[in-house]
């Protein structure tokens, strides 16, 4: 069964649409469309009856008939014999060679570096938090002798490792013991533990937030599970105000201490309760803590309805908290974990300390983290002692790194806002309440294109279509912000050189552009 769109909740996407400078039903067709593209209203999602939404809007069916006629004319629409016209992307058109996903190889697949002399915009992921992370080796080194007769394997992790992130939950408001503690090899091991013993059958549903992380969406798709996308709402793009920043509606200070909300952004709870009580999904997947790709931060009024509505549809909670400890507007927000015992929790150093340590975990019940034990032994036996050793203590004096590089990282996220603002007026970036990126809305609907040019011009990038279901966002870009400055500036430069090469070949962007007819299953 399809998640459904009432004509109330279409009226509320669509905003003023009819402005009069075009006959009424191509304005609703185009709007429409725009949502679809933008990822707004998710992929196989059936749209109001024409007489329903017609009533809601206030125009005549006539007007909706001819809207949807076109849609579907132009691809966006498909419906059967008696069934509610359902959103999808056109399945024809001209495409590079390569189609889409030689774009999305070129765009930076998962784990493949970075050639010589290209500034890597595909990643957001810092360098190591040099001395921290060589003294905890040095430490992990001088507490290894006494682990050496043993064998060496432990599917749960070593113990200091999980009484250290135990502790660490407990501080939070989170209860927690070292049982309900699973040491992994990143968050990216974690999501594939949790898929395997939570979500192991072919065509299992797991809900997801749209636009999303594209490895957990990757892992999603490896597992044969399928995608269930809820749409983001839109958020206020940040504007320009020279006594500071803007973003959401209000003005901060160039200290970044201001109120860490995006006024028109959020979560659409309505449309997520919906779709868990519709689809009725295995596994939830959510980033409700600098939401990767957007950097929004979940308040605790959300967090509560989310964990409510699932339970009541069934479906285990994932919160995927790898950017938690990236907090750079200081919003306040409760982990997810403390509004229920079901939830489960992935972690990372990754992000804060650095990606090359490849320790993460999972928090869950006791019964539930013994699952995923079992499940992980089909995988790997366990990972690497000096390595957890070492991460125990990075673990114990998280806060010791982080002033440093969230002061560095709020000095980029202005520098790059601000270069934005002057070598490229027509995007209108997010402004991020955390995390390490921007996500961005361009002009046009070239997002792929830009990461296929990106190479000529010496950058590397993630087209928006790599965090959506379907080949959505391909007018969407999210860019990192964890370069220095000087090659921040040198990026921008490269991307209004990228947009000045498709805007004198309107052939080649509309050749690269187009929807292929495998954007992403």
């Amino acid at each position: 069964m399809s998640v459904s769109l009432t004509p109330g909740s279409l009226a509320r996407l669509l905003g003023e649409w009819n402005v009069g400078a075009a006959p009424a039903y191509r304005e609703l067709a185009d709007v429409v469309r725009l949502l679809i593209l933008d990822g707004r209203v998710g992929l196989d999602v059936a749209l109001p009856s024409e007489r329903s939404l017609a009533a809601a809007l206030g125009i005549s069916r006539t007007t909706v008939t001819a809207a949807y006629a076109l849609l579907r004319e132009q691809g966006f629409l498909s419906s059967g014999q008696g069934s509610r016209s359902r959103s999808c992307i056109p399945s024809q058109g001209p495409v590079h060679a390569g189609g889409l996903d030689g774009a999305l190889r070129l765009s930076g697949a998962p784990g493949l570096a970075v050639p010589d002399g290209i500034l890597d915009l595909a990643y957001a992921s810092l360098p190591a938090s040099g001395e921290v992370v060589h003294r905890a080796f040095a430490a992990a080194l001088t507490e290894l002798p006494a682990l050496l007769p043993g064998f060496g394997y432990d599917a749960l992790g070593v113990g200091p490792l999980r009484e250290a992130i135990a502790a660490r939950y407990t501080a939070a408001g989170v209860p927690t013991t070292a049982a309900q503690i699973l040491v992994t090899s990143g968050a990216q091991h974690a999501l594939n533990i949790v898929l395997r013993t939570l979500a192991g059958r072919s065509g299992t549903k797991v809900l997801v937030e749209h636009p999303s992380y594209p490895n957990a969406l990757d892992a999603i798709r490896a597992a044969s599970c399928r995608p269930v996308p809820v749409a983001m709402p839109a958020a206020t793009a940040i504007g320009a105000r020279p006594s500071g920043r803007v973003h959401g509606g209000r003005v901060h200070s160039a200290g970044g201490n201001g109120p860490a909300h995006n006024g028109a952004g959020g979560w659409d709870l309505e449309a997520m309760e919906t779709a868990l009580l519709q689809q009725r999904p295995a596994m939830a997947y959510v980033v409700p803590d600098f939401h990767n790709p957007t950097g929004r931060l979940m308040p605790d009024s959300q967090r509560r309805r989310l964990v409510k509505a699932a339970a009541a549809s069934g479906t285990v909670l994932v919160v995927d908290e790898t950017l938690r400890e990236l907090n750079l507007d200081g919003g306040a927000s409760t982990p997810m974990a403390a509004f229920s015992p079901a939830v489960v929790s992935l972690g990372s150093l990754s992000k804060s300390h650095w990606a090359g340590l490849r320790t993460g975990w999972i928090r869950a019940s006791e019964p539930l983290i013994q699952r995923f034990a079992a499940a992980r032994t089909t995988l790997d036996l366990g990972g690497p002692v000096v390595e957890q050793l070492a991460a125990a203590h990075l673990v114990n004096a998280m806060t010791e790194p982080l002033p440093a590089r969230l002061a560095a990282l709020r000095a980029n996220r202005d520098v790059l806002v601000e270069l934005m603002r002057t070598h490229l007026p027509g995007w209108e970036p997010e402004w991020p309440d955390g995390g390490l990126s921007v996500w961005c809305r361009l002009p046009a609907p070239i997002s792929t294109a830009l990461a296929v040019v990106a190479p000529d011009v010496g950058i590397r990038l993630a087209a928006g279509p790599r965090f959506g279901v379907g080949g959505a966002f391909e007018q969407y870009l999210r860019l990192p912000f964890t370069l220095p400055p000087e090659q921040l500036e040198t990026a921008v430069l490269a991307l209004r050189s990228a947009q000045d090469r498709l805007e004198a070949a309107p052939q080649l962007r509309r050749n690269l552009s187009a929807p292929p007819a495998a954007a992403i299953a």
